[in-house]
């Protein structure tokens, strides 16, 4: 593993050969790509599993709560209101810009993302299958209707001054969280305005997968079928502790393809992977891509 140093091997030449060692595995194979949060903690995003996460982390919005609690929906809405002008403002990293070069370069396959932050698409990867959705776009659970993220922002900003006067007084306490809100947010919800549907009026939630629902079926299919279809699984930042990552894995692992890891600290899917490589993404792909002659 790259940062692991074996006797009589410096850093240095370990994180070389895990590199040269990685870009041999995917060389003129079919590679399906599949990244979860880990690939965005280096544009300041936080993760809820990587290093850290234990001090840093609450327990996130799940969709129970969401769509049967009003004062549920006020506490997420308020804690996004404070938290979106960040996390909007993060920028693809050059992990991102390394897969969207490989991509675009034939390097690199399809790209199956867990993340709901839309970097990867900012990178320049087209086609990307955002398996939990995307926060930038916000969707009525009445009329079905959908609606962009900024204009919902622009509302609660509107309806809520107080709030927002109350948070921009102290914002270094603040801290984004993973579902792009902030924590801790304003002191009460009692007061919260939550902005309704434009079209009908029913309840808005941000078109992401919350923790308790199902991933859409018809984006688990596609997933599926360019596991299928390629030779290797790489699998960069995620530690595929839930469900929706990584029944590819075990898909890939079924039909003997070849499965590559990059993520900071253990995966559940190390078991299955040919080669584990233990470092950010964000240098190991830049590496990968050089070594394949993607500049």
């Amino acid at each position: 593993m790259l940062g692991q140093v074996r006797e009589g091997v410096s850093v240095e030449a370990a994180a070389e050969a895990a590199i040269d060692a990685l870009a041999s595995l995917v060389d003129r194979r079919r590679t399906v790509v599949l990244t979860g949060a880990g690939i965005s903690t280096e544009s300041g995003i936080p993760d809820y599993r990587g290093p850290g996460t234990r001090a840093r982390a609450k327990d996130p919005m799940r969709f129970a709560e969401f769509t049967r609690s009003p004062e549920g929906r006020a506490r997420y809405w308020s804690r996004a209101m404070v938290g979106w002008p960040k996390f909007c403002a993060a920028v693809p990293n050059s992990g991102h810009l390394a897969v969207a070069r490989m991509q675009a370069a034939g390097a690199l396959g399809p790209l199956i993302t867990q993340n709901v932050d839309g970097l990867h698409q900012r990178a320049g990867s087209e086609g990307a299958l955002e398996l939990h959705g995307s926060l930038h776009t916000v969707r009525c659970l009445e009329c079905g209707g959908f609606e962009d993220r900024a204009g919902v922002q622009t509302r609660l900003c509107e309806r809520n001054p107080a709030a927002l006067a109350s948070a921009g007084r102290i914002p270094e306490l603040f801290e984004t969280r993973p579902d792009g809100d902030a924590e801790p947010a304003v002191e009460s919800h009692a007061d919260f305005v939550v902005p309704e549907c434009l079209r009908c009026g029913g309840v808005l939630k941000p078109d992401v997968v919350y923790f308790g629902e199902n991933v859409p079926g018809w984006r688990v299919q596609q997933a599926y079928a360019w596991v299928d279809d390629a030779e290797v699984l790489l699998v960069v930042g995620s530690s595929l502790t839930v469900f929706s990552g990584y029944r590819f894995i075990r898909r890939a692992a079924e039909l003997g393809r070849t499965i590559a890891i990059v993520n900071l600290g253990e995966t559940r899917g190390d078991p299955y992977a040919t080669l584990r490589v233990d470092a950010p993404a964000g240098a190991v792909l830049t590496g990968v891509a050089a070594r394949l002659g993607v500049g």
